[in-house]
C-alpha cells in the first residue's frame, strides 16, 4: 500500500510538471506502443508545449475575465497583493534598521574606546581638533601627542579612565578631590585642594613628561627644579631696602582658559590642551547632602587648584611675560627681582630710593596688564635698619630664619625631649614628629651650618620614637615618586612658614 502510494504520488508529480497527454505519450513510448518510425515525437512534443502554454494563457484571461466581472474579487486581490508588498518593505525595513542600529553601536564601542567626543558643557565645543604642531613639540622635546588616545597610551591607562579623570560634572557624587584647610600663620586658613590618587598620577606624568620640560624665566624661584626659597631670597641679601608684593587670588585667578592655552603655546591641539587643562583645573564645589546621599555641585569657572603637583609648574609658565617684564623694570630702576609663586620681591642699593615710588607705581599697572591683582594689605617695605625678610628668611646679612622661630622651635625641642611628645605641636595640631623634621630641614636649607645642629638633635628624638621606620612604612605605597612627592610637601611647608 506504502508503494503503491508512492508511485502514484510519483505519477502526480510527472503530470504536473507537463500535462496529462505528454506523459500518456511518453509512457506509450516507454512501454513500446508506439515508436519514432510511426511517430514524430517531436513535432508531439512542440504541439504539446503550445498547447500548454495557450492553457496557461487561457487560464489567465479567464481569471481576469472573472475579476473584471466581480470588482470585489479585484479588490481583494489587489489588497492581498498590497499587504504582501508592505510585509515585505516593513521585513527589509526593519533587517536595515538592525544592521544600522549594530554598526552605530559598534562604531560607538570603537569611538568610546579610542576617542573622546564630549567632557561636559562648554568643553566640548573643539575636541574634534587632533592635529598638534609636531615642529613645536619636537624642538621643546615633549611628547607627540595628537588625540586622546595618544595621552592615554603614554599614560599607560585606558581612554575610559582618561574620560573619567577629565569629565567636567555641574552636579554628581564623584568628587577628584580631598579639599580642606590649614591655618595660616598670620590668621585666616588657606584652601587646600589635595587630588585623589589616580588624578593625582596623570597630573604627576603632565608634571613631569611635559610641564619641568618647559623653560620659565629665571627670576621664578617657586617649585622650579634646582631653585628654592633660599635662592628666591639670595639676590636680596645686605640690600638696603626690600619690597615684598603678594599676588591676591593667585591660583584662582589662573583660570581654565589661560591653562588650556599654556598647553596649546606648546603646540598641542585642541583635544588634547582641552583634556590636560581639565585634568590640572578644579571648579569651585559646594558640598550637598539630599536624602542622605553627598553631592558636589559645581559653581562658577574652573581654575587653577592649590595642591595639585601641577599648579606651580603651570603659573611659572603663565608668569612669564610678567617675570620679564617685572625684570625689565626693576632693572631699569636699579633693583633685584624675584618671584616665589604669589610673592613678589625688590631690592636696591641706599642709592634708588627716589625711584621707590616708581616700582610701586609701574608694578601695580605691569601687574594689572597681565591679569592679576596686588594684594593691598600686603605690601611691605623694609629698609636696612629694620629687619628685611623675603618669603620669611631673613636677608639682612645673609639668609636666615627668623630668630623667634628658632627660639621657639629649641624650647619646642627642650619640652619634648624633657617631657615627651604628649601635648605637643609646631604651629598646628598634628604629627609633631613630622612637624619638627620638616623644620629641622627647613633651618638646614636656609643655613647649613646652624641647620646641622638642630637636625642632630631631632634626628635623636626621631630614632627614640622610632618615627622613621613608621614613616617609611605609612608612605610606602604612596611615596612612589620620592623627588615629586619631596617638592610638593616642601612647597606647602614653605607656603606655611612664610604665611
Amino acid at each position: 500500500m506504502e508503494n503503491s502510494a508512492e508511485k502514484r504520488q510519483e505519477i502526480y508529480d510527472k503530470i504536473k510538471g507537463s500535462s496529462r497527454q505528454e506523459y500518456i505519450l511518453s509512457e506509450m513510448k516507454r512501454l513500446g506502443f508506439w515508436n519514432n518510425e510511426t511517430v514524430d515525437f517531436e513535432s508531439v512534443n512542440k504541439f504539446f508545449a503550445e498547447e500548454r502554454e495557450l492553457s496557461k494563457k487561457l487560464q489567465k484571461l479567464l481569471k481576469e475575465k472573472n475579476i473584471v466581472e466581480n470588482p470585489e474579487a479585484f479588490i481583494a486581490k489587489k489588497h492581498k497583493e498590497r499587504k504582501l508588498a508592505s510585509k515585505l518593505k516593513q521585513k527589509e525595513t526593519k533587517e536595515r534598521r538592525e544592521k544600522e542600529r549594530l554598526e552605530k553601536a559598534q562604531k560607538w564601542k570603537k569611538s568610546k574606546a579610542e576617542d573622546i567626543i564630549y567632557l561636559g558643557e562648554n568643553y566640548s565645543h573643539q575636541l574634534n581638533d587632533k592635529v598638534s604642531n609636531l615642529e613645536n613639540l619636537k624642538r621643546n622635546n615633549l611628547p607627540i601627542l595628537n588625540n586622546a588616545l595618544d595621552i592615554a597610551n603614554a599614560m599607560k591607562i585606558s581612554v575610559g579612565e582618561l574620560r573619567f579623570l577629565s569629565f567636567s560634572r555641574k552636579n554628581g557624587k564623584i568628587s577628584h578631590y580631598k579639599r580642606f584647610q590649614i591655618p595660616k600663620k598670620r590668621g585666616g586658613f588657606r584652601l587646600i585642594s589635595a587630588p585623589m590618587p589616580r588624578l593625582k598620577q596623570a597630573q604627576i606624568w603632565i608634571l613631569e613628561e611635559i610641564l619641568n620640560k618647559v623653560k620659565v624665566h629665571e627670576k621664578a624661584n617657586g617649585c622650579v627644579i634646582g631653585k628654592s626659597i633660599k635662592t628666591n631670597a639670595l639676590p636680596h641679601v645686605k640690600k638696603d631696602v626690600v619690597i615684598n608684593q603678594d599676588l591676591k587670588n593667585f591660583f584662582p585667578t589662573i583660570t581654565y582658559n589661560r591653562i588650556k592655552g599654556v598647553f596649546s603655546s606648546l603646540g598641542y591641539s585642541t583635544q588634547v590642551a582641552t583634556i590636560f587643562a581639565l585634568i590640572c583645573s578644579e571648579p569651585k564645589i559646594i558640598d550637598l547632602s539630599l536624602l542622605g546621599e553627598n553631592y558636589f555641585a559645581q559653581k562658577g569657572n574652573r581654575f587653577l587648584p592649590q595642591g595639585s603637583p601641577c599648579s606651580p609648574a603651570i603659573s611659572n609658565i603663565v608668569c612669564r611675560k610678567l617675570d620679564f617684564r617685572l625684570d625689565g623694570l626693576a632693572k631699569k630702576y636699579g633693583f633685584n627681582y624675584t618671584r616665589y609663586v604669589d610673592d613678589i620681591s625688590f631690592s636696591a642699593t641706599q642709592k634708588q630710593y627716589e625711584n621707590i615710588s616708581k616700582i610701586l607705581k609701574y608694578s601695580r599697572k605691569v601687574v594689572q596688564e597681565e591679569n592679576f591683582n596686588l594684594h593691598p594689605e600686603k605690601l611691605r617695605i623694609m629698609k636696612r635698619n629694620s629687619k628685611q625678610e623675603v618669603t620669611g628668611v631673613v636677608v639682612n646679612e645673609k639668609t636666615n630664619v627668623p630668630k623667634k622661630d628658632i627660639k621657639k622651635f629649641r624650647a619646642l625641642l627642650f619640652q619634648i625631649e624633657k617631657d615627651g611628645l604628649e601635648n605637643k605641636y609646631w604651629n598646628k595640631k598634628g604629627n609633631v614628629l613630622a612637624q619638627i623634621d620638616g623644620f629641622a630641614n627647613y633651618i638646614y636649607q636656609i643655613d647649613k651650618e646652624k641647620g646641622i645642629k638642630y637636625k642632630q638633635r631631632v634626628s635623636l628624638i626621631l630614632a627614640k620614637y622610632n618615627y622613621k621606620e613608621e614613616h617609611k612604612k605609612k608612605y610606602k605605597t604612596v611615596n612612589k615618586n620620592p623627588n615629586v612627592f619631596q617638592k610638593i610637601k616642601s612647597f606647602f611647608k614653605n607656603l606655611l612658614n612664610k604665611n
